[in-house]
Formats: structure tokens, C-alpha cells, sequence
């Protein structure tokens, strides 16, 4: 049995550490934290609860191809429940709304209601979607349903062409205002418009929904998994270095001045931290050009969390509406995303809820509020009262039935990711994913040194929870198939 060490405990790590113990190996997972989770988490202020992460989790449908691992992990299956909403957003503009439903026929029986002009390319969008639910076998009137080739050969050319196109050019071949704020509610301008298709082919098709508790409790839940299976997690241990020997990784340095030695060695972080700084090697080729790579834009976001006086809210889901012009360069954005988590009663005292809002932001925003804490803490405390007084101030006009009723609770922002994490620009997912790029997973072994393997969402655009899970998955089988290949030496 090799001994595996694994650093960080983020959703990766988790996996990473399940997985080990699935194969046979000792694992050891490192978290400079006092709780594992990694972004998988959550906190309380007062009385509420801030959920940090899942917006949707993809692979909650038993048919489609992430469940089973997810139930290996232990976050889903085994009786714990999830909840498909409605909707999962809307959008709203010039008084009019556009909702991503839970229904496909719903949602294009809205968008041609809204603009019957665009009818054609409504319909194209709409089959397109149904090719990529077919794709992951979660079609049909029971999400069940996979692919035929009379139906691929039907649908594959016109929706390729959704991979040239960023959301924004998407949004231009739509007369409606409100459709074109539909479009680009999620991500902004300059993502793959293809990337919406996996989306609401993920939502529709039931693959998309939350798990009970939400993000912090699913974090627990693995974290349970792991130490049920032997596992050892050591807390407040904050990785400094990894001591070589030659090209092989012998142990790993910790802040606290102990060493922990290892067969192998899984690394989760950002790779931008991982080489240079904790280890004395250079990125790998492959890894640095997708890094250097102009189109490939790393982001992250600021958020603020607000206590509602309010039992019954006036939005479902997540809400998008526009910025005023004169506050979009103060925020950053042209659209608030405003979030509500009335499906989780215990996160609010009865009769109240908490509301929160996610403002996404690329690396020259993400790097000066990371300065600004750094340099100037009395300023960037000023920035994040500007900013939740502008939006609490947009929220109450926006819905006037909120007016008096909310009260900021917390804000936090990149550098708080940059703090949590260690990401080297607050990034909470890896890359923007740009339009004609197609995703592929780099080698975790491919690191310059024998036995350490890489097991992070930086290997992966866009990143998110299911590439960290089976990044962790997939080097834990790479060290599996080494160990087998010495095995198969020593007997022959």
C-alpha cells in the first residue's frame, strides 16, 4: 500500500482522498484551514447562514454520467435529497422577464412569447439544447433519454455553430431585450455561447438542481465519507514547500515547520501557486500555455449578503437585472445578480430570509481589490461599504417591496478568495471558457517530477466542482496504474 499526500482539502483533495482509500492506498489530506471544503462552504453571521458555492451541481439526475461518482464521494445518494426549482433564474429588462425553467417547453413557449420575431433562431436554440441533453443521456419527458445517430447527424451541425459565438454575439441575433439579457445574465459578454447550452440541457434535464443543505453540509458529507474510510485529515496545515530528491517529491514542508513524507504527492492548488513557490520547478508547457493564453481569462467575483425582513419574496431563484449607467463602473458590471435561498428554511429565522449578490469581475478588478486589502485596509473596507450601499440601494428600487426590509451582513470579495484559498487572483473557478475553444483535461502527471501529480480545476476551463472531483479521481487512478505496472515488473 503506497502512502498518498494529498494537499488541500477543498473538493479535489476530498476526492483525491476518497478515491485513494477506494484503491487500497494510505491517504493523508493537508488543509490550511480550520474546516475542509476549500470554496464547498459556508458560515453564519447571527442568525443566517451564507452559502458560499452552489448555484447548481451537475450530476444530481441518477441518469446522466457524473451521479455515480458523486455518490462515491458521498454527496449524493443514500437518501440525501435535492431541490429543483421552477426556475433557476430570471431575467428582467424594461419591464419584461425571461425565466430558465426547469422546462424546456416552457422555456421556449416564453422566449417566442416574448419575441415571436425571433422564431427561427428560438427554435434553433432550443434544438440545440436538446442535442446536448440527448448527449448526456438526460432527454425525454423523464430526463432519462440518450442520443441516436439519425438524431445526432441531425442536430451536430447546426449546433456547432454555437461554438464560434460568445454570449454576447449570441445575444445580438435576438431582437428582444429581454432575450438578449437572458443570454447574457449568466456570464456576461465574452463567454462561449456553448457553454449556455450545457447549462440549460443541465437544468432542464434535471442535472442541475441543489443538494439539501447546500454547499457547506455537502462538504461535511464528503469529508465524513473520507474519514469513514480511513482516511487521516490534518487541519491547519498550510503547505510552504515540497523537498525533492532528484526528480522524485520525498516530503512536504508546513508552516508550522513539520515535514510529512510520502510514496506520492497530489497537489490541488492553483498551479500558478504550486510551481515557483511551493515547488522548485518550472509549470509545465502544456499548463503554461493555457495560463499565457490571452483568451483563456481568469475572473472571480464579489458578493454581499443581506438580512431580509420579508417572508415571501418576489423572485424566485436567482434574479438579473441591469445597473443604472452611472453606478456600472463604480460595480463593475452592467447587471445585478441578486440570489435568494427560501428553499432552505434553516438558513434565515422564520419569516425572514437572506439574500445575496454575486458580481463576477476579471483579473484587473480581482487583483486591486486584492492590493487594496493588502496596502490599504481602511480603503478596502471603504470599497465594500460603497459597493453594498449602491446595491442595496438598486436592489430596494428594483423591488420596492425589499424597501426598509434589508439589512448587509457580510461582504466578501477576491482577495477573500485569494485569503481562503491561496488562488493567485481570488479565481473561485479556473478560466473564462472562450468561444471556439474545446476543454480538454491536461495530465496531472505531467509535472516534471515522478511521483507528484497535479489534481485541481486549473487543469480545465471553466473549472468548478465536477472538473475538481474528477481531476482528484483521475489521479488517484494514475497512481493506482503505476503501482500495478511495478507490480507486474517484479513478477515478471
Amino acid at each position: 500500500m503506497s502512502k498518498v499526500l494529498i494537499i488541500g482539502g477543498g473538493v479535489a483533495g476530498l476526492s483525491a482522498g476518497i478515491y485513494a482509500r477506494l484503491h487500497g492506498h494510505e491517504a493523508v489530506v493537508c488543509e490550511k484551514h480550520t474546516i475542509p471544503g476549500g470554496n464547498l462552504t459556508g458560515w453564519s453571521r447571527g442568525e443566517y447562514h451564507i452559502d458560499n458555492c452552489i448555484h447548481w451541481l451537475t450530476g444530481t439526475n441518477p441518469s446522466s454520467a457524473l451521479y455515480e461518482m458523486w455518490v462515491e464521494l458521498g454527496a449524493l445518494g443514500n437518501g440525501i435529497g435535492v431541490v429543483q426549482g421552477n426556475s433557476l433564474i430570471t431575467c428582467e429588462r424594461d419591464g419584461k422577464s425571461m425565466s430558465l425553467y426547469c422546462s424546456l417547453d416552457k422555456i421556449k413557449a416564453e422566449m417566442l412569447a416574448l419575441s415571436p420575431e425571433d422564431e427561427r433562431e428560438i427554435k434553433r436554440f432550443i434544438n440545440a439544447i436538446e442535442l446536448v441533453m440527448a448527449l448526456d443521456h438526460i432527454a425525454g419527458e423523464d430526463c432519462n433519454e440518450g442520443i441516436t445517430l439519425p438524431r445526432l447527424l441531425r442536430g451536430i451541425g447546426p449546433a456547432l455553430k454555437y461554438y464560434k459565438l460568445t454570449t454576447g454575439q449570441l445575444a445580438k441575433r435576438f431582437k428582444s431585450p429581454a432575450l438578449q439579457c437572458f443570454i447574457t445574465g449568466f456570464w456576461g459578454h465574452d463567454f462561449g455561447a456553448y457553454a449556455l447550452l450545457f447549462v440549460f440541457a443541465t437544468y432542464c434535464g434535471r442535472n442541475g438542481a441543489l443538494p439539501k443543505g447546500g454547499s457547506l453540509k455537502m462538504a461535511e458529507r464528503m469529508t465524513e465519507r473520507f474519514k469513514s474510510l480511513g482516511g487521516a485529515l490534518k487541519l491547519k496545515k498550510e503547505a510552504v514547500r515540497v523537498n525533492l530528491d532528484g526528480n522524485r517529491a520525498v516530503s512536504v514542508v508546513f508552516a508550522d515547520g513539520s515535514i510529512e513524507s510520502a510514496d506520492y504527492i497530489v497537489m490541488t492548488t492553483d498551479a500558478a501557486i504550486t510551481f515557483g513557490k511551493m515547488l522548485d520547478r518550472p509549470m509545465p508547457e502544456k499548463l503554461k500555455k493555457l495560463y499565457d493564453d490571452p483568451r483563456m481569462r481568469r475572473f472571480s467575483a464579489y458578493h454581499t449578503a443581506f438580512a431580509c425582513d420579508l417572508a415571501e419574496l418576489p423572485f424566485e431563484g436567482d434574479l438579473i437585472f441591469d445597473v443604472p449607467k452611472e453606478y456600472v463602473d463604480i460595480l463593475h458590471t452592467e447587471q445585478v445578480i441578486l440570489r435568494e435561498f427560501s428553499h432552505e428554511p434553516s438558513y434565515a429565522p422564520e419569516g425572514k430570509n437572506i439574500l445575496q449578490t454575486m458580481t463576477f469581475c476579471f483579473e484587473k478588478d480581482c487583483n486591486e481589490f486584492i492590493r487594496l486589502r493588502r496596502e490599504d485596509k481602511e480603503a478596502y473596507k471603504a470599497k465594500k461599504e460603497q459597493l453594498s450601499s449602491i446595491l442595496q440601494m438598486l436592489i430596494e428600487e428594483h423591488c420596492p417591496s425589499l424597501r426598509g426590509r434589508l439589512t448587509i451582513i457580510d461582504v466578501w470579495t477576491p482577495a477573500s478568495y485569494e485569503r481562503f484559498i491561496g488562488s493567485q487572483v481570488g479565481s473561485f473557478m479556473s478560466f473564462a471558457l472562450p468561444e471556439s475553444y474545446i476543454p480538454v483535461c491536461l495530465d496531472g502527471s505531467d509535472t516534471g517530477v515522478d511521483n507528484l501529480l497535479l489534481a485541481t480545476q486549473w487543469q480545465q476551463s471553466p473549472g468548478g466542482l465536477p472538473i475538481a472531483a474528477e481531476c482528484g479521481k483521475k489521479a488517484i487512478e494514475t497512481i493506482s496504474e503505476i503501482e500495478k505496472k511495478k507490480q507486474r515488473s517484479k513478477k515478471s
